[in-house]
C-alpha cells in the first residue's frame, strides 16, 4: 500500500505538530506515512521527533519520522507540505508589534491578522512563504500546500500573486470553534447544527446556523442567539479563557444581523468602535483584552517547559482528534474519499461582491481532484462592506510585498481601521518608520530602505 509523503516546516511547533500528526496516523489510508519534520531550532526540531516517534508507537503505525533542518530536503518528493511557523517569536518580534505602537497610545489584542502589527507580520512573513514555495516548484511541483501561518488572509494572497501554479489552502479553526462555542451557548450537540458560512479569514460570517429538528426540518437559531445576549444569558462565560468574554461579537450580530467566526478579542481590533483610547467604558463594557497575545505566549512558553519534560518521560502519548481539517484533506485527497471543509483561497469569482484575487474563506469540496471551491455568491451588503475595509489593508500589503515598496506599508496602516480611528497621518507614517526600525533585519531589505514619500 502506499503512503504519502508529508513535509511539516515548522515543526518546531510541537504541540500543533503533535495534534496535525496524530490526526494524520489515525487514519488508515495515511498511517504509514512519512513524516518529514524540519525546523532551523535544533533543539525543538529534536523534542518534536521525540514526540512524533512516541505518537507512532502509541498507535502502532508503520509511519516513519525523518528530521531535517534544511527545508528544501525535507519537501523533496513531498506529496503535502504543512507550513506552521512564526518569524520572529515572541521576542523580539511579537513584543515590538505590541510595546512601539503603545507609545502612540494604539493598543491592540492579537495583532497577528490586521492593522499595524498584523502588516508587520506579513512583510516578515511572506518572503519566507515565498522561499517554501520556490523550492516546491522544483522538488515537489503538485504538492498541496496546507498553509496555518498568520496573517492568513495575506499571506495566501501573496503566494497566489507570485506562485499561482501552487495548490495552496489557507487553514484556520476559526469557523469550526465558533459553531462549537455557540453550540455550547444554546445548549444544543454541535451535531445538530447546520451551518454555512463564508467572507475572509477571521470575518467570515455563518449566513445561515441552524438547528436540526426531529422530523428533519431545520429551526434559524439566529432569533435565539439574539434573544439570549440582550437577556444577558449569552455568551456564557468562556470554557478556556476568563479574560476574553466573547461580547464584542454578539453586540456585532444585534447591528449585522450575522454572527462573526473568530473571537472578539480579534475581531474588535479589525473595526473601529471598540478600542479606543479615551473610552476606558468601552473595554470593561465589552471585556476587550488589551495585549491578549503577549500573554498567552507568555502562558504557553512557561506551559512547555513542563509539557516538554512530560513528553520526553512519557512511554506513550495519547492521541486526542483535533478540530483541524489538516487530515481531512489529506485523506480526500489520497483515496478520493469526499469531505468538506472552510479553506482560504484566491478568489475567482467565489465570492461575487468582493474584489477578484483577494483571498476568501469559503467551503471547499474535496476529493482526489484536490481543494475545490464551492461558489457562495453576494453577500449581504452590510457583511461585504465590512470586509472591504480589512481587504484594503491585505491588498496595500500584498502590493508592497509584490513591488517592494516601502511606501505601500505606509498605505496599508493608512488604511487600517483602527489605527485610522486612532492617529493622524503623521503619526501613522512616524508610526510605521518605527515599527520598521525596531524590526531591523528580520524584515527584508527593500522594507528597511529610505522612503521619498511619494506615490510609488
Amino acid at each position: 500500500m502506499a503512503y504519502p509523503r508529508i513535509a511539516f516546516i515548522g515543526a518546531g511547533s510541537t504541540v500543533f505538530m503533535k495534534n496535525i500528526i496524530g490526526d494524520v496516523l489515525q487514519r488508515p489510508a495515511l498511517a504509514g506515512a512519512t513524516v518529514a519534520l524540519m525546523d532551523v531550532d535544533r533543539q525543538r526540531l529534536e523534542e518534536s521527533a521525540v514526540v512524533a516517534n512516541k505518537l507512532v508507537a502509541t498507535l502502532g503505525v508503520p509511519a516513519k519520522v525523518e528530521t531535517y533542518t534544511e527545508r528544501r530536503a525535507a519537501l523533496d518528493g513531498a506529496d503535502f507540505v504543512i507550513v506552521a511557523f512564526q518569524v520572529g517569536g515572541y521576542e523580539p518580534s511579537t513584543v515590538i508589534d505590541f510595546e512601539v505602537p503603545k507609545k502612540y497610545g494604539l493598543r491592540q489584542t492579537i495583532a497577528d491578522t490586521l492593522g499595524v502589527g498584523g502588516i508587520m507580520r506579513a512583510i516578515r512573513t511572506v518572503p519566507h512563504l515565498w522561499n517554501v514555495c520556490a523550492d516546491m516548484m522544483e522538488v515537489c511541483p503538485e504538492a498541496i500546500l496546507l498553509q496555518y501561518v498568520n496573517p492568513m488572509a495575506i499571506n495566501t494572497w501573496a503566494i497566489a500573486e507570485k506562485y499561482p501554479q501552487i495548490r495552496q489552502v489557507g487553514l484556520c479553526h476559526s469557523v469550526q470553534g465558533t459553531a462549537w462555542e455557540l453550540a455550547r451557548d444554546l445548549g444544543i450537540p454541535v451535531e445538530e447544527i447546520r451551518y454555512r458560512a463564508a467572507g475572509i479569514n477571521h470575518m467570515a460570517f455563518y449566513l445561515n446556523f441552524e438547528h436540526r429538528q426531529p422530523d428533519g426540518s431545520y429551526r434559524d437559531l439566529y432569533p435565539e442567539l439574539l434573544k439570549g445576549y440582550r437577556e444577558g444569558r449569552f455568551p456564557k462565560p468562556s470554557h478556556w479563557n476568563p479574560r476574553c468574554p466573547n461580547k464584542v461579537r454578539y453586540e456585532m450580530l444585534t447591528r449585522l444581523g450575522y454572527f462573526v467566526t473568530e473571537s472578539s478579542e480579534h475581531f474588535a481590533e479589525y473595526v473601529p468602535w471598540f478600542i479606543k483610547r479615551d473610552r476606558p467604558d468601552l473595554i470593561e463594557k465589552f471585556g476587550i483584552p488589551l495585549d491578549e497575545y503577549p500573554k498567552r505566549c507568555v502562558e504557553q512558553i512557561e506551559r512547555w517547559k513542563a509539557q516538554a519534560d512530560a513528553y520526553r518521560k512519557a512511554e506513550r502519548i495519547e492521541v486526542e482528534e483535533s478540530h483541524e481539517y489538516a487530515s481531512s484533506i489529506m485523506n480526500s485527497v489520497w483515496t478520493g474519499e469526499p469531505s468538506v471543509i472552510y479553506g482560504n483561497v484566491s478568489n475567482k469569482g467565489y465570492i461575487t461582491s468582493l474584489p477578484e484575487g483577494c483571498a476568501v474563506e469559503v467551503p471547499c469540496l474535496v476529493d482526489a481532484n484536490g481543494i475545490q471551491p464551492t461558489v457562495v455568491g453576494s453577500l449581504p451588503p452590510q457583511l461585504t462592506a465590512l470586509m472591504r475595509t480589512n481587504i484594503n489593508v491585505q491588498e496595500l500589503t500584498v502590493t508592497a510585498l509584490m513591488k517592494e515598496s516601502r511606501e505601500h506599508i505606509y498605505h496599508a496602516a493608512m488604511m487600517d481601521p483602527h489605527a485610522a480611528a486612532e492617529l493622524d497621518l503623521e503619526q501613522i507614517w512616524s508610526l510605521t518608520d518605527d515599527l520598521v526600525a525596531a524590526h531591523g533585519d528580520m524584515l527584508p531589505e527593500w522594507a528597511r530602505g529610505e522612503t521619498k514619500r511619494r506615490v510609488a
